[in-house]
C-alpha cells in the first residue's frame, strides 16, 4: 500500500444494456486497504420496467494510475467533492471517454438510448423532470461539503473542490477537477484544472480559462487574495494579491504595458504577484501597476457558513 492508494464502498445504478451509469461512494478513504473486507455485491430492483438495478461495488484504486472503469472515475470524483484530495493532484486522464453520457432526472439516472419509453411510462406515475444529459452529475446530488453555500446546485458538477468558507453565487460555475482551498466568493466561471486560493473573488461573470491560453499545457493558478473584477476574463496565473479590472481579459498574448514603459507579453509576468491590470480609457493599452502591499479583503459576513 502507497500514499496513492485510496478506496471505497459505493452504491451504483447499473442497466442491462449500458452498464454503470454512476456510483455514490459515501466516505471515501485516502489510503485504505479494502482487500480482505470487501463485501458481498447485493443487488435490488430501482425501475424494474427499465432494467435498472442497484449493486454495491467496493474499489481500492491507484490515484497515479489512469481511472479504468466508470466505478473508478466516480471515486476519483468523489474524493475531490470531499476535499480528500486537492484538484490537479490525481490522474484523471481518459476520465471522459469512461463515463457514459446519462439522462440525469428527478427519479435518478437514465441510458439515453429508449429514454422516450421512460419518460411516457413515468408520465403515468407523476412525472420526471430532465436536470441534464451529461457525463457528469451536480455535485449536491452525492456529496455536500461543509461549511459552503452554492446559490444554484446545477453549476457546481461532481468533482469540484470547494474549501470551507466558499460561496458560489447563482451565476457562478465550478467544474470538476477545479475549486477554491478557502474563503472565496464565486460570481464567475472556474474552469477545469483552475484553483483559487484563499481570499480570492471571482467577479460576475468573470471567466478563467483552465490551461494557460496560447495551446499551453500549463494550468491557471489563481493565488490569495486576488479579485477579478465583472465580466472580466484570465488566460494566465495570478500570484497573491492582483486584480484584474472589470470587462478586461487578460491572456498569455496580451501585450501589457509596464510602469517602465516596457511592453511584455501576459504569459511574461504569470503567476506574479501584486499586480493591478487595467485598460487606460484614452489609449486603449493594456497595462499592469503594482499594487504595493495593499491586499483584496472578503466580506467576513458573508462567508460566515
Amino acid at each position: 500500500m502507497t500514499s496513492s492508494m485510496a478506496s471505497g464502498t459505493g452504491i451504483a445504478t447499473v442497466h442491462a444494456t449500458a452498464g454503470v451509469l454512476d456510483c455514490w461512494f459515501p466516505s471515501p478513504r485516502l489510503g485504505e486497504d479494502m482487500s480482505a473486507s470487501i463485501p458481498t455485491v447485493s443487488t435490488t430492483t430501482v425501475q424494474g420496467m427499465f432494467s435498472l438495478r442497484h449493486e454495491t461495488k467496493s474499489l481500492k484504486i491507484d490515484l497515479d494510475q489512469p481511472p479504468t472503469s466508470v466505478e473508478d472515475a466516480y471515486l476519483r470524483l468523489h474524493l475531490l467533492s470531499h476535499r480528500l484530495c486537492p484538484p490537479r493532484t490525481i490522474n484523471l486522464d481518459g476520465l471522459f471517454a469512461i463515463l457514459p453520457n446519462v439522462v440525469w432526472t428527478t427519479q435518478g439516472p437514465f441510458p439515453v438510448e429508449g429514454f422516450d419509453e421512460v419518460r411516457a411510462q413515468m408520465r403515468n406515475q407523476g412525472g420526471l423532470t430532465v436536470l441534464a444529459v451529461d457525463k457528469i452529475p451536480r455535485m449536491v446530488d452525492y456529496v455536500v461539503p461543509r461549511g459552503v453555500r452554492i446559490g444554484d446546485a446545477d453549476r457546481v458538477r461532481l468533482g469540484a473542490y470547494l474549501g470551507e468558507g466558499t460561496t458560489v453565487m447563482h451565476e457562478g460555475f465550478v467544474n470538476f477537477n477545479a475549486g477554491t482551498l478557502g474563503t472565496s466568493m464565486v460570481e464567475g466561471r472556474i474552469s477545469a484544472g483552475v484553483v483559487v486560493g484563499e481570499g480570492s473573488d471571482v467577479g460576475g461573470g468573470a471567466s478563467i480559462m483552465g490551461t494557460l491560453s496560447g495551446g499551453g499545457t500549463e494550468m491557471v493558478t489563481i493565488g490569495e487574495r486576488c479579485l477579478l473584477g465583472a465580466q472580466s476574463g484570465l488566460g494566465i496565473s495570478l500570484g497573491d494579491d492582483c486584480i484584474v479590472e472589470a470587462g478586461l481579459y487578460v491572456t498569455a498574448g496580451t501585450k501589457i504595458t509596464l510602469p517602465d514603459g516596457a511592453i511584455v507579453k501576459g504569459s511574461e509576468l504569470s503567476g506574479q504577484s501584486n499586480w493591478l491590470y487595467l485598460r487606460d480609457s484614452i489609449t486603449g493599452q493594456v497595462k499592469a501597476l503594482p499594487r504595493g502591499e495593499r491586499t483584496v479583503t472578503l466580506n467576513t459576513q458573508l462567508h460566515r457558513n
